[in-house]
């Protein structure tokens, strides 16, 4: 039997706190507007609810979504039907957003912010233990770097944020007038994109929360630890942010040369006007002598270069050296009043510099030897065979290219603005400073060729070997690519040319590794598994070469792409993977759902910086796993690869997946200016993005890429359960992985598409997916001891819970409306309405998943 859908219940402890501040208050202001008129529609609400019993009754009853909806429609057909329908997906979008706003108001609340996993959990530990001098000198080895992405996954337009932040503070102080409002301002707001937004469009959006979340997050923390350990620690070093928007042309052509110095210019307005807004406060208090007038100026000239374009040059030690003066005069001449507020914008500064997020740039491997080739048949720098030579000349021929000196003869327009990117990457630098811009990330990477055509073409741009101040990544993707990354890196750390280039980038070597790919081609145990062991062997060959390895981790939202909650992962970690960063993606949907306040943002950031800071201080540094234990995973892994390949493999895979999920419709959401598969023709898994992938499994509520082949794995260890369960219960790092897996099975409902277990063409693949998934949760209880899904986060499998009620109507219309797209009578005026209806329906499932894209 599949989890109930119920709401809230009284239950004790936490959950009742959860009730209280969300439950209680969801029904309460929902109440607001349950019977007013919705766009004309008298009553919408209370029809939607009742909608949403019958839709919990008939599935019950092993009802289709056809016939639930025809049911409960009897009396309406035609246009009236439609507009209905219509009606209650705008309703449940904006059920969806208070449910968020009040959990979001609630964060303090239902989280300790000085408990476990945080700074100041950190600080106290360390202090009893004796350990405050090794945490300080910790904290000068350590770094946390979040890099916020073009990401197609935010289904909330920027109005519509707004009024969530808006919202939040009304629900925060109680302010019922305020909430009425803004329910009614949120019943007349557009939740969907007509045009799809441009790289700059995304980028502002991710500004806004770099101005309005990160900037005094960020601030907050750093003032923390400065009270707790002087003004020594390395805040540029120790705390980073990153931004891929407006960078990342990979598979988006909208992203240009041009484009990316448009973004960087943004980025660096947007600090100033940050330190220009703090300089004005700090005006009103320092009215002082020898004072007033040293920050006048300072706000002046912030003031010229944030809203003037001013043409002096600033950087980040111009602006320090005159609150320094500034400080020292409030130190020597007012007893030090005010200083502090003084220290405050001086770490802000240390952090952010005049970039404010360091803009990566990120291409597929293939298009840099497309533009090689065009490049040496052009210039003759390169043999005019050059893609077809073996990977050892190829390495001959870019260790030796110098600058182009014919860059002129070059007409092809996609080989120009390659090359103009590697020379935009040095004016960024000259402007926002050498922290601006200063790694280019290969995706799909899979040879040290890939790597070196990279370094060749900055060469071939201008660059000098000596002076390349700039980090190449390859990024590790599919699961072959992961188990053939050691081998990649060997080869690259003994070339000569490469080894002398980081030699001048200090012995440190970035390395990326994709989760979100990874999980497409392999499945979740395997991908995870591929990852781990990959950082496993390449910390040991860094260590072999005296090189510094930081892994960047490309994770997203849900488990099946590296999220849920990633900082256990970190903690879990062991003394044989290299820790000295945690580097991780953070996108669309996550920015909002995790750091979408100040509260929850700088909680969230802590967790991550307790992860990599407590286990070496006050655990005991041991390897992740035991030889037994690794022994059980590998095999594991390997059994669960073999059962998600044989469903992969199923001739219908692909094809179930675009007829009975909204697949092929991601494109026309609006949400991202990057299309949603890489290349053009047929669609094929290869070209496929992990995004809409996992995206429309999750709207179909079957979460195939969270959990499939975990169950078949177990079972063919059945006779080895205790010794898994043990693994469960003393593993950290394998119960994180069972607890992310377990969240993708709370937000699966098989009785949705139930419907189709008969259907001549998709029954036998619906029936496997059906049958892993029981045979995934029976084991799972068994090894967790539980008799339910996500047991031990009582609170998040109640928000869990919750939200999938609310959107049961939704994911049942959706349904409705695929199944009658898969008719061949329609008209087109009927094929165009059941086609709005399944992107409109997507807004609110993927928005009430929080983490589900």
């Amino acid at each position: 039997m599949y989890y109930n859908h119920n709401m809230i219940q009284p239950l004790p402890g936490k959950l009742e706190k959860f009730q209280d501040s969300v439950g209680i208050k969801f029904q309460l202001y929902n109440s607001l507007f349950l019977s007013l008129p919705f766009y004309g529609v008298d009553k919408t609400g209370i029809l939607l609810s009742l909608f949403s019993s019958r839709c919990e009754e008939a599935f019950a009853a092993g009802k289709s979504p056809i016939e639930i909806i025809d049911a409960f429609f009897a009396d309406r057909t035609g246009d009236e039907r439609t507009d209905l329908l219509f009606r209650f997906v705008q309703y449940v979008e904006r059920q969806v957003v208070l449910f968020d706003a009040l959990e979001d108001a609630a964060f303090a609340e239902l989280n300790d912010l000085t408990g476990p996993g945080t700074l100041a959990d950190l600080e106290s530990a360390a202090s009893r233990s004796g350990k405050l001098e090794h945490l300080k000198a910790r904290l000068n080895r350590f770094s946390v770097r979040l890099v916020l992405t073009a990401h197609p996954t935010q289904f909330y337009p920027g109005t519509v944020l707004g009024i969530i932040n808006d919202l939040v503070s009304a629900i925060s102080e109680n302010n019922i007038n305020d909430i009425n409002t803004l329910l009614q301002q949120l019943g007349r707001t557009a939740f969907f994109k007509k045009q799809k937004p441009t790289p700059y469009d995304e980028s502002a959006s991710l500004i806004w929360y770099l101005e309005n979340v990160f900037y005094n997050a960020l601030g907050g923390i750093a003032s923390q630890l400065a009270d707790a350990f002087g003004d020594k620690v390395p805040f540029n070093e120790l705390l980073k942010m990153g931004f891929w928007s407006g960078g990342d042309r990979d598979g988006n052509p909208f992203v240009t040369s041009e484009i990316t110095l448009q973004v960087a210019a943004a980025l660096r307005r947007a600090i100033i006007r940050c330190y220009h807004g703090d300089v004005r406060r700090l005006k009103r208090r320092l009215t002082f002598a020898n004072v007033e007038n040293a920050v006048a100026d300072l706000e002046q000239l912030l003031y010229e270069h944030a809203f003037q374009n001013s043409p002096e040059h600033l950087d980040r030690d111009a602006i320090l050296t005159r609150l320094a003066v500034i400080r020292q005069t409030l130190v020597s001449d007012h007893d030090g009043l005010f200083s502090h507020l003084v220290d405050d914008l001086i770490s802000k500064v240390k952090i952010f510099g005049v970039h404010f997020a360091a803009l990566d740039i990120r291409q597929e491997a293939s298009e840099h030897e497309r533009v090689l080739q065009n490049i040496a048949e052009v210039t003759g720098v390169l043999s005019n065979d050059y893609s077809s030579v073996s990977d050892g000349e190829k390495l001959i021929q870019l260790t030796a290219v110098t600058a182009l000196s014919e860059a002129a003869a070059i007409t092809d327009q996609f080989t120009r603005d390659t090359l103009k990117t590697v020379q935009v990457v040095r004016q960024i630098q000259q402007h926002n400073g050498g922290e601006g811009c200063e790694r280019y990330i290969i995706s799909q990477c899979q040879s040290s060729v890939h790597v070196m055509e990279v370094y060749a073409l900055f060469i071939l741009g201008g660059w000098k070997p000596e002076n390349m101040a700039v980090d190449i990544v390859p990024l590790f993707e599919t699961v072959d690519d992961l188990h053939c990354s050691t081998g990649v890196m060997r080869q690259l750390f003994e070339l000569p040319a490469y080894r002398d280039h980081l030699k001048r980038r200090h012995n440190r070597q970035t390395i990326m590794l994709g989760f979100s790919d990874g999980t497409k081609d392999g499945g979740y145990l395997m991908a995870n598994w591929s990852i781990y062991k990959a950082k496993d062997e390449l910390t040991c060959l860094a260590r072999e070469h005296n090189i510094e390895v930081i892994f960047f981790d490309g994770r997203g939202g849900p488990p099946a792409r590296g999220g849920g909650k990633t900082q256990k992962f970190y903690s879990s970690m062991g003394s044989n993977i290299a820790d000295d960063a945690i580097q991780i993606t953070v996108q669309g949907q996550t920015v909002s759902s995790n750091f979408g306040t100040v509260t929850a943002a700088r909680y969230n950031i802590e967790q991550l910086l307790h992860a990599g800071l407590y286990k070496d201080l006050l655990a005991e540094r041991v390897s992740t796993f035991t030889a037994g234990e690794e022994k059980l995973m590998d095999r594991l892994a390997r059994n669960s690869f073999a059962a998600y390949i044989d469903l992969k493999n199923h001739p219908d895979f692909l094809d179930y997946l675009s007829a009975v999920s909204p697949l092929r419709f991601y494109a026309e959401t609006n949400i991202g200016s990057r299309p949603s598969k890489r290349g053009v023709g047929k669609l094929t898994l290869k070209d496929l993005r992990a995004i809409p992938f996992v995206g429309a499994w999750s709207q179909i509520k079957q979460n195939v890429p969270g959990f499939y082949g975990v169950g078949s794995a177990l079972q063919k260890m059945e006779g080895e359960v205790d010794a898994i369960g043990l693994m469960y219960r003393e593993n950290a790092f394998f119960k994180a992985l069972i607890d992310n897996c377990e969240m993708a099975m709370q937000k699966s409902y098989l009785p949705l598409t139930a419907f189709l277990a008969d259907d001549p063409r998709y029954g036998g693949i619906w029936r496997k997916i059906r049958d892993e998934f029981e045979l995934t949760r029976r084991f799972l209880n068994q090894i967790s001891g539980s008799p339910e899904l996500m047991s031990d986060l009582p609170v998040e499998q109640q928000s869990v819970r919750t939200r999938e009620h609310i959107v049961l109507p939704l994911v049942t219309i959706q349904q409705y409306a695929l199944t009658e797209l898969r008719k061949e009578t329609l008209t087109d005026e009927q094929r165009t309405t059941y086609e709005k209806l399944v992107i409109r329906c997507s807004f609110g499932i993927i928005n009430a998943g929080r983490n589900s894209a």
